[in-house]
């Protein structure tokens, strides 16, 4: 089972999802977008979004900053594991929070907003549910080991594992002795990168380089002056 989850179940979600962005750019590039929704409803919007973009953001440094960099660089340049603890506690606990709220405000506009909701697809709504199992997973892994618990240093067991995902010698061992809330955060993190390409989280890989080079947009506003008794032929 241990080969299973933490061998097998990483490679496949890795190739899901490269090979599920290449499908879905080749075959529906112009599906490639969010969809926005803010023509329906801006209130909520502009409050949830911000909360939860700028807390997804300070998470996903974190945890590359946790899972990529070995303990020993840090250590290496004068960040002391406890300076270390405390601040990775302290920055995803807050960051945790923002994010898990502007993520609840989004879901509750989505739910009661008529046509936001209407707008909502069946890949909209497993996305959200994945992604919130994931987020309070996590937030309850940090908080439950390191503010309830005695603590816990996963840069000795699940980071050096995630890092040999990608040297491709995977060490299962050391996932299965990890608490139960962060194996079940991973998981859940799989299944999310799972998804992702076929739903709207695809925005994130995209940048508008495009507008850097395109040419200018020309408006040109109808002439309603009176034409001296002329009649104008109607043109677009």
């Amino acid at each position: 089972m241990n080969v299973v989850l933490w061998v097998v179940a990483p490679y496949v979600a890795l190739t899901l999802f490269v090979l599920g962005h290449v499908w879905r750019y080749r075959y529906d590039k112009f599906g490639w977008t969010t969809r926005s929704s803010q023509m329906y409803e801006s209130r909520l919007l502009r409050i949830g979004s911000p909360l939860f973009h700028f807390g997804i953001l300070v998470v996903l440094l974190g945890h590359v900053g946790g899972l990529v960099i070995p303990k020993t660089w840090t250590e290496a340049v004068g960040v002391s594991e406890t300076a270390y603890h405390v601040t990775a506690v302290a920055l995803g606990t807050v960051a945790g929070l923002a994010t898990l709220g502007g993520l609840a405000i989004l879901i509750y506009r989505r739910r009661t907003v008529g046509p936001v909701f209407t707008a909502t697809t069946r890949n909209d709504k497993i996305m959200y549910a994945v992604l919130s199992l994931t987020i309070v997973l996590g937030l309850s892994a940090t908080v439950m080991a390191n503010l309830v618990g005695g603590g816990y240093d996963y840069r000795t067991t699940i980071s050096p594992w995630f890092r040999s995902v990608f040297y491709l010698n995977p060490d299962p061992s050391l996932m299965a002795g990890a608490p139960i809330l962060f194996q079940l955060h991973a998981l859940s993190a799989l299944a999310l990168f799972a998804i992702w390409p076929f739903t709207r989280l695809v925005h994130m890989l995209t940048a508008p380089v495009g507008y850097l080079t395109r040419p200018y947009v020309v408006y040109r506003s109808r002439d309603e002056q009176p034409t001296g008794g002329r009649t104008t032929r109607r043109a677009w």
